[in-house]
């Protein structure tokens, strides 16, 4: 688990291809520093497991699924990561329970800048729309951000969007304060609007089933 408060900026050192994975390693002395063989740490939103390491630099494998459903699909040597280690027992939450099992990605549609702060605009899409709302907690490249504003209801779902703002501290401490119109980032609703739309897909199903099965019943109640 993690928590959305980013501990330092990576930079990636090598992408390695190996069959349908990557082999990535990241420079990033902080969090290294007393990773161990099989610990997890998160890559701008993305849970990886530590296979090989040096005193400043990490190596760990993304398998073809994340790589098809994350921007980590397009990295390359010399681009810049949110790096967090994974959460200890007893230490403060301070962002919000984050997963590193990110559900997809988001492209920027505009950005602008006010006093201090930045307003940043996603899209979203169709499938994440029920679990982003405003005021939630949403982590983008792994940083722990609170919706300030979704797109109306009745938005036609292609064009559904979010919005968050960013004070200065995440805009220097994290990559998002590089992003600009048409770059994409990596996207990870709340777990616990993940799992009340899961109950309410199965309370839906069931009622489904049940409803169903009601004639079947009627019918063969006349035939006896």
């Amino acid at each position: 688990m993690f928590t959305g408060i980013i501990e330092e900026l990576g930079t990636v050192t090598a992408v390695e291809q190996q069959g349908d994975s990557v082999a990535l390693t990241v420079h990033g002395p902080v969090v290294v520093q007393d990773a161990r063989h099989g610990d997890s740490i998160a890559t701008s939103g993305v849970c990886l497991t530590v296979v090989e390491q040096t005193p400043e630099t990490f190596t760990a494998f993304v398998m073809k699924q994340t790589l098809d459903m994350s921007a980590h699909g397009t990295l390359r040597v010399g681009d810049r990561l949110n790096l967090e280690r994974a959460a200890s027992v007893g230490d403060r939450l301070g962002g919000h329970i984050v997963q590193g099992h990110i559900d997809g990605t988001a492209a920027v549609l505009e950005t602008s800048d006010g006093d201090g702060w930045r307003r940043v605009r996603f899209s979203l899409a169709p499938a994440l729309s029920p679990l982003v709302v405003d005021k939630g907690s949403v982590a983008l490249d792994g940083v722990s951000l609170t919706v300030s504003a979704v797109s109306p209801e009745d938005t036609h779902p292609d064009a559904a969007w979010f919005e968050v703002s960013l004070i200065p501290e995440t805009l220097e401490a994290t990559t998002l304060g590089l992003r600009v119109p048409g770059d994409r980032v990596n996207v990870e609703t709340d777990v616990l609007a993940r799992h009340v739309r899961r109950m309410l897909r199965l309370d839906a199903a069931a009622q489904s089933l049940e409803t169903a099965a009601q004639p079947l019943e009627t019918a063969g109640s006349e035939a006896r």
